[in-house]
C-alpha cells in the first residue's frame, strides 16, 4: 500500500515540474513575442493556440496530419525490419559486415537533402518522405542491434551451449534480453530522425495533403502563426508515437525479463 502512494506522489510530482517547465518556456515565448512585436518573424502562444484549434476543426487538417503520419511510419517500420535483420547478416558474416559497412557510412556521411533530391527524381512525391525516412533512421537501427549483440554476455552463451539450448531458447532467454534495450534506444533515436527527415523531404516534394505542404504554404505566404501551428502538431504526434512505440517495446522487454530501459547510443 504504502509503495503504490509512494509511487502515485513521485508520478504526481514528476507531473507538476513538467507543468511548471512548460509554463516557463511558454512565459520565454511570450516574451520574446513581446520584444520582437512582428508578427511576420515570431507568433505569440495565443495565436499559435487558435490557429491550431481553427486547423483541428477542418477535414484537411486530419487528412493530412494522418498523410504524414503514416508516410514516416512507414518509413521507420521498414528501417527497422530491415534494419534489425541486417544487424544480424553482419554481426554473424564478416564478408555481410565488410559489404554493407560502406554504404551504412555513405548514409550516415551524406546530406539528407541530398538524397531529398535524388529522391525526387527516382520516385513519385508520395513515396519521397517514406524513402527518406527509412534511410536516416537505417544506420541508428544497425549500429544498435549490432552493439546488442555483440555485448550480448559471452558467459551466458557458454552456459546455453553447455545446456544443449536450442536455437530459438538461446535466442528468446540469451539475446533477446541483451538486445532489447538496445533495440529500445534505436526506436527513441530513430523516431526523431524519421519525424525531421520525413517532413523535411515533404517541404521539398510537396506531396499534396501532408504537413509538409503546409509548412511550405505558411513560408511562402508569410503565415508565421500556421507554421508554427503545424511544427506543434509534428512534435504532438512525434512524442504520442514514441511513447506508443517505445511503451509496447519496454511491454515486450518484461515479457523477456529485460531489466532496466537505459538507452545504448552511439
Amino acid at each position: 500500500m504504502k509503495t503504490s502512494i509512494t509511487r502515485s506522489n513521485g508520478k504526481f510530482k514528476k507531473a507538476i515540474r513538467k507543468g511548471i517547465v512548460l509554463a516557463v518556456w511558454l512565459g520565454i515565448w511570450q516574451l520574446a513575442y513581446m520584444l520582437v512585436k512582428q508578427d511576420v518573424m515570431i507568433a505569440s502562444p495565443s495565436q499559435v493556440a487558435m490557429t491550431l484549434a481553427g486547423l483541428v476543426q477542418t477535414p484537411e487538417f486530419w487528412m493530412s496530419a494522418g498523410n504524414s503520419l503514416l508516410r514516416v511510419l512507414a518509413g521507420f517500420l521498414l528501417a527497422v525490419s530491415i534494419g534489425t535483420l541486417l544487424a544480424v547478416l553482419t554481426s554473424y558474416s564478416r564478408a555481410a559486415l565488410d559489404f554493407f559497412t560502406p554504404a551504412i557510412t555513405l548514409i550516415k556521411s551524406t546530406p539528407v537533402v541530398s538524397f531529398i533530391i535524388l529522391a525526387l527524381v527516382w520516385l513519385k512525391r508520395d513515396l519521397v518522405s517514406v524513402f527518406i525516412s527509412f534511410l536516416m533512421v537505417l544506420p541508428a537501427v544497425w549500429t544498435n542491434i549490432s552493439q546488442g549483440i555483440a555485448r550480448t554476455d559471452e558467459q551466458l552463451l557458454e552456459m546455453g551451449s553447455v545446456f544443449h539450448f536450442s536455437k530459438m531458447k538461446m535466442l528468446r532467454s540469451i539475446y533477446i534480453p541483451s538486445v532489447m534495450p538496445y533495440f529500445t534506444a534505436a526506436f527513441t533515436t530513430g523516431l526523431g530522425l524519421a519525424w525531421k527527415a520525413g517532413i523535411a523531404a515533404e517541404v521539398i516534394g510537396i506531396p499534396r495533403h501532408s504537413i509538409g505542404q503546409h509548412l511550405y504554404d505558411a513560408k511562402i505566404y508569410l503565415e508565421t502563426a500556421d507554421l508554427f501551428a503545424w511544427t506543434v502538431v509534428v512534435i504532438l504526434l512525434s512524442i504520442l508515437v514514441e511513447h506508443a512505440l517505445v511503451g509496447l517495446i519496454r511491454h515486450l522487454g518484461k515479457k523477456y525479463n529485460v531489466k532496466g530501459n537505459e538507452e545504448h547510443q552511439t
